[in-house]
């Protein structure tokens, strides 16, 4: 009877270690709308071992965090169609595996048009200047698809000035009469010379001169989320640079195609053309 008991004791600890594990999820956004972030906060039961999220036809990493708890950011894209859409987030413990189907309203959004007067080579560069545009146009393309699975912030976000934004994300550029890309980023109205902070912990995969943004630096955070910071007159990081939220990474300037000195902030999510102040604001909890 001894043995039988143990045999039984020992099937029901198997049958409960093949349990899926209980998924519960919490989303974070500031809007659903193109070029906004949502925040996926998930607690997952059973000590899953790895957690998977699916939204917009693209893998988006889930950085374990402890006790089953695991974060994920997902970015709206700036061509995101207004719509039903979808996230699903998979739990897997050993061979059972646990599915969430988060539904999401994407909003339509209008952004408002710009009218600017730069240097004609910025808005038709000569012949001699397009190998360059292409090729720093694939380098930027790589950095900003970046997946280091995991955060390298630990504190909350903030901007890297104290300043007005002056033009915000998704606004529609016309430059001299002609029509071009919508603007990618925020722009900060501030004089030349202001300090530039990284906005959080993060790796300096580029600091040097390009076309269009000038002298230009590029930090990975971790989990899919890189920032660009444009048009600084002097640049204080190297390649490699392990920085902290706060850490000086250049001066405001005005190199590159710009109308004056400002702070030009783009950010990418896993390749995702997102607002930074959403960033900030999921981040931060707002």
């Amino acid at each position: 009877m001894a043995a039988v008991a143990a045999v039984a004791a020992c099937l029901e600890i198997q049958a409960a270690r093949q349990l899926p594990p209980e998924l519960k999820v919490a989303v974070v956004s500031r809007a659903v709308a193109p070029g906004e972030v949502l925040r996926f906060d998930i607690h997952a039961t059973g000590a899953p071992s790895i957690v998977t999220v699916s939204a917009f036809d693209k893998a988006w990493p889930a950085a374990p965090l402890g006790e089953g708890r695991f974060l994920a950011l997902v970015g709206i894209d700036l061509d995101v169609s207004a719509g039903p859409q979808s996230v699903s987030i998979v739990a897997r413990a050993g061979d059972v595996a646990s599915t969430h189907t988060e539904p999401i309203l994407v909003e339509a959004r209008s952004f408002p048009t710009r009218q600017l007067r730069v240097a004609p080579r910025f808005v038709n560069p000569p012949a001699s200047a397009r190998a360059r545009i292409d090729r720093e146009r694939r380098r930027l393309g790589e950095l900003f698809r970046s997946l280091v699975p995991t955060p390298r912030w630990e504190t909350a976000f903030r901007r890297p000035i104290e300043s007005t934004v002056v033009s915000g994300f998704g606004v529609r550029s016309v430059y001299n009469g002609e029509p071009r890309a919508p603007h990618g980023g925020a722009d900060f109205s501030s004089p030349t010379g202001t300090p530039v902070a990284s906005p959080g912990g993060g790796r300096v995969v580029l600091a040097e001169p390009l076309y269009y943004t000038g002298d230009s630096v590029v930090v990975d955070h971790g989990l899919g989320l890189v920032s660009l910071f444009a048009h600084l007159s002097r640049v204080d990081v190297r390649v490699g640079d392990d920085l902290k939220g706060g850490d000086q990474i250049g001066l405001v300037g005005a190199t590159g195609r710009v109308t004056g000195p400002h702070l030009h902030w783009t950010v990418r999510l896993n390749g995702a053309r997102v607002d930074p102040l959403s960033v900030i604001a999921v981040l931060n909890g707002e």
